[in-house]
């Protein structure tokens, strides 16, 4: 009698502090995009420590991770840096029908390096980017497939100066690629998100890009069709959950 009197006490507690009592735990697989990794890993150790499941995520740029999942990659949830990637998702038929949910916005900022002489500025139309370059490349996303960088070549274009700096460009392959370049002095100027120069000790943000010059900056998240599970939903409404939010704005996301 004691026994089963000490088990639902226990189940009873589980339930008050949000712990699942099961025979064993389970791993959910994200696939997030590379802006999101600090946040999303110290969201996932939340997840942990009160499931017991643990959360894997892969890192890279959403257009990498959307394609890997079309080829089959084992992901459970995607959460994109913008809307076009978990569109191309969903055209194929890939993404669980009343799962996605727009989780986070972020800001467009130019960079340079911590000890550069580059000055803040307020950011205008008539700012020379060229003229602030010198000799030097401009660090971006590549705009062909990257969201922060097709964000950036939208601001380009709306200032008038895409032509002028698009042979200037240095490509990376995420917005974390493109933020080490400049980290390591490699290009005097970068654009990434605000979340992504404030994380850097080695870089400083010289400017903000009007929202209105972009389209703005979404990022989506959804169950991968066919491999959900009951621990892959919870995480997904765990990232909408207060505790998951208050980390996303400590990062310096923006909450939608």
């Amino acid at each position: 009698m004691r026994i089963k009197q000490l088990w639902a006490a226990m189940t009873g507690l589980a339930i008050i502090f949000g712990t699942a009592v099961r025979a064993e735990a389970e791993t959910v697989t994200i696939f997030a995009a590379a802006s999101t990794a600090n946040a999303v890993t110290e969201i996932g150790e939340l997840f942990k420590a009160r499931t017991g499941d643990t959360v894997r995520a892969s890192y890279a740029s959403s257009s990498t991770l959307a394609k890997q999942i079309e080829r089959g990659a084992p992901a459970q949830l995607f959460l994109s840096a913008d809307l076009h990637w978990m569109e191309y998702l969903a055209g194929e038929k890939l993404i669980t029908p009343g799962s996605r949910a727009n989780l986070l916005g972020n800001a467009l900022v130019l960079i340079a390096p911590l000890d550069a002489k580059t000055a803040p500025t307020v950011i205008a139309k008539e700012t020379d980017l060229v003229k602030l370059l010198g000799d030097g490349h401009l660090s971006i996303g590549d705009p062909d497939h990257v969201p922060a960088g097709i964000y950036a070549r939208q601001a380009l274009e709306h200032m008038g100066q895409w032509a002028a700096l698009a042979p200037r460009l240095a490509r990376g392959e995420s917005v974390r690629a493109a933020l080490a370049l400049v980290e390591r002095g490699e290009t005097p100027l970068g654009i990434v998100y605000s979340t992504d120069a404030a994380l850097s000790v080695k870089v400083k943000a010289v400017g903000v890009f009007p929202d209105s010059w972009h389209d703005a900056i979404t990022y989506p998240v959804a169950l991968i069709a066919g491999t959900e599970t009951p621990s892959a939903r919870a995480f997904l409404e765990f990232l909408k959950s207060d505790a998951a939010r208050n980390v996303f704005s400590r990062y310096g996301f923006k909450l939608n």
